[in-house]
């Protein structure tokens, strides 16, 4: 393979050339309710050209069948020599790399037979439906892939590298006069079988929640202090400040270079946000991006300062600052841009009993339900959550949407806990048409005075 890429990339005649080759296998079984909806397995070989032609742009041909690919070379550098850039592209400069990344799995879910998967996801499945007669639907979900990637350049990179990924989903429906409730519980990360097994507590806390959810009353509307749990306090970092951190969205929107200067205080000395794909172990983990620079640890804000901000090698030199590892791909049909990885607001030095202690009325929040975000404004709904009372957790409340502006409320956050944990879920980052993107995020809970909750 290694020599067939070189012949291909030494044809071209653009200025850089990358071609990225992909093969993926992959397993699925889903019940819905007392129904087997589907069981099936998927083979998907294929592969993309990105020729950059730096007076004019880039130009991109994918293909299915290696036999093309001299001719998706020079497909790729005709599309690129047609474009107009406003000024000549510039590439940051990396590190040539030749490596293979190999996976060790435990044990490998491509040698487990597809009715052992099926009966694991049935099994599953049982727990919820049979876990109170209030649950009148289910949607369990078994999943696994491996991905094997190549990406050759014309500078010289070669890297070969093995990704995979486990995911169980179990969502469970509940009805009581006319109230529906959902609650969902996954878990998904790169590891072997294994981690699928003995994952009935996971079932059995999705089941619970949706039936202690009917008995839940809405929250009453109005301003509270708020502490969020880890999971809400990752989404949250992830949806509302790390897309915001990704530099091409800063340079090609006047307002975002407005809001995201370097040095500009977004909260206090306590506030740590980063982003890191080399953790071990995450699924936003890789030691390489797509296009082949090194991932590594990326402080965005340091002790309350925006210190840094995410990069591909196009928008690092565009903006003279480092690559640092983030340009990804959902797969072998687009082009890599600028994408988080693992995003994280980091730990600080208060517990939980503290951080509620001296809230006389607020609510602790958690998982989250959806949301957007447009700039720096965001809505997101938790998937549950709490009243505090007088320094206790009390009732469990719904419908509990959180509002505000990103920049006010991370201002306001004035405790950070010392439970720092990292959230790896299901589904994954979608922008740019490219998802579902595997990311992770991470938190401990955090405290936020002074936050809109829309309610009754």
């Amino acid at each position: 393979m290694q020599e067939i890429l070189q012949e291909a990339l030494k044809r071209s005649r653009a200025d850089y050339t990358e071609i990225r080759v992909e093969e993926k296998e992959s397993t699925q079984v889903v019940y819905r309710g007392k129904e087997l909806e589907n069981a099936s397995a998927t083979l998907d070989r294929g592969g993309i050209v990105r020729c950059l032609v730096r007076k004019n742009g880039w130009g991109i041909a994918t293909f299915n069948n290696l036999d093309d690919l001299f001719s998706m070379v020079d497909q790729a550098y005709e599309c690129a020599r047609v474009g107009q850039a406003e000024s000549p592209i510039q590439l940051a400069e990396i590190p040539i790399s030749q490596e293979t990344i190999q996976v060790t799995l435990k044990r490998d879910f491509r040698g487990i037979p597809m009715d052992e998967k099926k009966s694991l996801a049935e099994r599953y499945n049982e727990i919820v439906l049979g876990f109170d007669p209030r649950i009148i639907d289910t949607q369990t979900v078994y999943s696994d892939s491996f991905v094997r990637l190549i990406l050759a350049t014309s500078e010289g990179t070669y890297i070969e590298e093995e990704r995979p990924l486990v995911t169980i989903v179990s969502a469970a429906i509940a009805r009581q006069n006319g109230d529906v409730q959902t609650a969902i519980e996954t878990l998904s990360g790169p590891h072997g079988f294994e981690y699928a097994l003995d994952r009935e507590n996971v079932m059995k806390t999705s089941a619970q929640r949706a039936i202690d959810l009917l008995n839940a009353q809405p929250v009453a509307g109005g301003q509270y202090p708020v502490v969020i749990d880890p999971m809400l306090a990752g989404v949250f970092v992830h949806e509302a400040f790390g897309h915001l951190s990704e530099s091409d969205f800063v340079y090609e929107n006047p307002k975002a270079q407005e809001m995201m200067v370097l040095g500009r205080r977004f909260g206090q000395d306590i506030l740590n946000v980063f982003d890191d794909g080399s953790v071990p172990n995450q699924r936003g983990t890789h030691l390489f991006d797509d296009e082949g620079t090194p991932t590594r640890h990326n402080d965005l804000i340091k002790d309350g300062i925006l210190v840094g901000r995410l990069h591909s090698r196009e928008t690092a030199a565009r903006m003279g600052e480092q690559p640092t590892g983030n340009a990804r791909a959902v797969n072998y049909r687009h082009p890599p841009i600028v994408r988080m990885t693992n995003t994280a607001i980091g730990p600080g030095n208060t517990s939980f009993e503290e951080m509620i202690a001296d809230i006389q009325l607020g609510v602790y929040a958690c998982d989250a339900y959806g949301g957007q975000t447009a700039l720096e404004n965001f809505s997101f709904s938790s998937g549950y959550a709490y009243m505090i009372r007088d320094g206790k957790l009390a009732e469990m409340v719904k419908d509990v949407i959180l509002a505000g502006n990103l920049f006010a409320t991370l201002a306001s956050i004035d405790r950070i806990g010392n439970d720092f944990r990292w959230i790896n879920t299901a589904g994954g980052c979608g922008k740019g048409n490219q998802y579902p993107l595997p990311v992770s995020f991470g938190a401990p809970h955090i405290r936020i005075q002074n936050v809109v909750i829309g309610g009754q």
